[in-house]
């Protein structure tokens, strides 16, 4: 994996995100609105995908567009993930949109590494999660979600249903006594990633 640092790497907080290229060519607006939100010193870790569909996906699944079905990559890359984080003296927080912020609320099942996470629309709708999370309990304190409201709107019955998945996995978490916030934003799924992304990000550094 190859990963580009950003920001104050002395700074006491440090942002995962797992990314591809769109997200790296709106990695600098990103970056000024989380400063902009936020006010805090912080260095992010931009860990670049090679295979999206494979190397997030925490288990097998059939394709729901196209043809490309979904590996089981995820522990593998949690692990090169984790390896990074050991030994620095840093409150890590995770995150990352679409399957990027489903991978990040999985790995906050997987360790206790991470304070929190921040998923801006993610790949909730991703075969048999909800159910995964139903018989878990998330390691970690807060978790920020959210959802373009018209995300659901679509024919495709598995993207259809994310819309029902998210608000279910928001009342799991709250019930599990988890510091949850869900915010609905404008738009569909490819509409503003770094800005929701960043909205993630500021919300679970604010408290």
């Amino acid at each position: 994996m190859i990963i580009t640092e950003y920001g104050n790497t002395n700074a006491s907080t440090g942002l995962i995100q797992m990314v591809d290229d769109h997200d790296l060519e709106g990695m600098e607006s990103e970056l000024a609105q989380i400063r902009k939100r936020t006010g805090k010193d912080f260095y992010l870790a931009a860990i670049r995908v090679q295979d999206w569909n494979a190397d997030l996906s925490p288990w097998p699944a059939p394709a729901v567009f196209g043809k490309e079905s979904f590996g089981q990559g995820a522990p593998d890359t949690l692990s090169e993930v984790l390896k990074y984080c050991a030994g620095r003296d840093k409150t890590f927080i995770i995150g990352g949109y679409s399957l990027a912020g489903l991978f990040a609320l999985w790995a906050a099942y997987q360790t206790d590494t991470f304070k929190a996470v921040a998923a801006a629309s993610p790949s909730i709708w991703f075969p048999g999660f909800v159910d995964f999370m139903k018989d878990r309990e998330i390691h970690t304190k807060r978790v920020y979600l959210s959802l373009g409201d018209k995300e659901e709107k679509t024919r495709n019955p598995v993207m259809a249903a994310v819309g029902d998945h998210i608000k279910e996995a928001h009342d799991l978490l709250k019930k599990q006594g988890i510091n949850t916030t869900f915010e609905w934003n404008t738009g569909n799924h490819f509409k503003d990633a770094d800005i929701r992304t960043a909205m993630a990000f500021a919300s679970v550094m604010n408290g």
